[in-house]
């Protein structure tokens, strides 16, 4: 996919006066009364255009709540003419875009699971064909850009140009105080690849406690994605799905309150302080990326001495003493442990390659290009 795809801009098809898309709404649909009540109060929020619910929910182990299906559509239809809110839903396979179509629903939107199933998307890609709908595209549930990307491209060469993609988190299996982790690089390399897309986050699943949503949605905002999904139920704790992730109408309205929209853009005099510090930046990175080279360079002698005079490549002794040096100095400089390790750890796999290559007989990597 190109880097010019012709993906509309939000603004032309949703305006939202500049400001960030907010979309809100309950995990599910639970009953027409809970659907009508939660929409009413999230209408009175200025900055809520989309209304949210989950009408077919697909759940891990059989026998949960898994949505009220097509009622729930007539539902949303009433609160779409009563409220004047835009409505999404998820879909997951052609028969879910075929009602969904019917009903006058604005935004379809795949899920985590579904994105992760190429087959599944080309079926709702084929599906969507011909219509004029918005289609938003979640992550799926493991950190692949290529995957998202994938289903995007599907969505797209079905003559889509209405499209966002949401980013919701990855399933994390180290401990984290999320539910999904957000790994904040991963929309932001879609977002390389993709300049043209819009990219909303849901900090819902993200977070799964209602206590992490502010932060998040802060920080998702500074890092300028274009809009938020957050899921809100009238009285969250009766909630048939994700009760503990849910906010009442009120707290999504105080929770907006306090966000900070930073601009994405600032005057000629911002530009232009910002412009020089990108420069050095860039001067920088030349200067590491140089100093890298030279360090290759050095090991792959390194390699060719042990391998003339039979000595190992890892010596374990050494690696120990350069990672205690290391990390002092890092740290006394102000770099934080976690990264200085991450990145020693990279520059150390690539000079045990490069010296495994050369034991084997192999070219070195630098000779291969």
């Amino acid at each position: 996919m190109s880097s010019d795809i012709d993906i509309l801009p939000l603004q032309d098809w949703l305006p939202t006066d500049g400001k960030p898309l907010i979309i809100a709404g309950p995990c599910s649909a639970e009953n027409k009364e809970q659907l009508l009540q939660t929409a009413q109060q999230i209408a009175k929020i200025p900055d809520v255009s989309v209304f949210r619910a989950g009408i077919w929910k697909p759940r891990t182990r059989p026998g949960e709540f898994e949505g009220v299906g097509e009622p729930g559509l007539k539902w949303l239809n009433t609160v779409k003419k009563e409220t004047g809110l835009l409505t999404t839903v998820e879909v997951a396979k052609p028969l879910h875009v075929e009602l969904a179509l019917k009903h006058n629903v604005d935004i379809l939107w795949l899920g985590a699971r579904t994105v992760v199933n190429p087959f599944n998307v080309q079926e709702i890609a084929d599906a969507i064909q011909g219509s004029d709908v918005a289609v938003m595209v979640k992550n799926p549930l493991t950190p692949d850009v290529k995957l998202w990307l994938g289903a995007i491209e599907r969505i797209h060469a079905a003559g889509i140009r209405k499209i966002i993609a949401i980013h919701r988190g990855f399933h994390y299996f180290e401990k984290s105080p999320f539910r999904n982790a957000p790994m904040w690089e991963i929309p932001i390399e879609l977002k390389r690849i993709i300049p043209a897309i819009p990219i909303i986050s849901d900090p819902s699943h993200i977070c799964g406690k209602r206590d992490l949503l502010q932060p998040v949605s802060q920080k998702a905002l500074d890092l300028e994605m274009d809009g938020l999904m957050i899921e809100s139920h009238f009285d969250p704790k009766q909630a048939l799905t994700d009760a503990a992730q849910q906010i009442t109408p009120a707290h999504l309205g105080q929770l907006l309150d306090q966000l900070v929209f930073r601009h994405k853009k600032g005057d000629i005099n911002f530009q232009n302080k910002l412009e020089g510090l990108r420069t050095e930046i860039d001067k920088l990175d030349g200067e590491l990326i140089q100093i890298l080279a030279k360090r290759l360079e050095i090991i792959d002698e390194i390699g060719e001495y042990k391998k003339e005079n039979d000595i190992t490549i890892l010596q374990m002794k050494r690696w120990a003493g350069i990672i205690r040096d290391r990390l002092s100095i890092g740290t006394h400089l102000g770099l934080e442990e976690r990264f200085l390790k991450t990145l020693l750890n990279v520059i150390h796999k690539e000079s045990m390659q490069r010296q495994a290559d050369i034991f084997s007989g192999g070219e070195k990597k630098s000779e291969e290009k």
